[in-house]
């Protein structure tokens, strides 16, 4: 007998995001999506990735060096605890946030979006823009 070894395919981090997407609840997937392109179309330089087990968005380009426990390269995480729609911005505090769309006062400098449903993210979606190019 002769022994092959199983070749694994290593998925790309988007295919990683896709794969995970897929797996949601078909309503909140949807929702899910739409908050992705918006933050992917937002600046050519956001990147994805599956961090802290749930879609992370992160900057791709040029830093200055800086403590890798400040989260500074990555933009936004979602929440899906429940079915709960949640982007949680890691730095959020240092965003100069002037649509209001950041909520939340934590200690650790972590702000919030929550999304209700498709509607309300079409709603925010101009802010949402706003606060990812900031």
């Amino acid at each position: 007998m002769s022994s092959k070894k199983t070749e694994k395919i290593k998925l790309t981090d988007s295919e990683l995001v896709d794969r995970h997407i897929h797996n949601l609840d078909p309503a909140l997937a949807e929702t899910v999506e739409t908050i992705r392109q918006i933050m992917l179309g937002a600046d050519k330089q956001v990147g994805e990735h599956i961090k802290w087990n749930n879609p992370c968005f992160y900057y791709t380009g040029e830093m200055q060096p800086f403590d890798p426990k400040e989260y500074k390269r990555e933009i936004a995480v979602f929440n899906l605890f429940k079915g709960r729609i949640m982007l949680v911005f890691p730095s959020g505090a240092k965003v100069n946030d002037t649509t209001g769309l950041l909520e939340g006062d934590y200690n650790d400098g972590r702000r919030t979006i929550i999304f209700s449903d498709l509607a309300d993210v079409a709603m925010k979606k101009n802010a949402l823009e706003c606060i990812i190019q900031e």
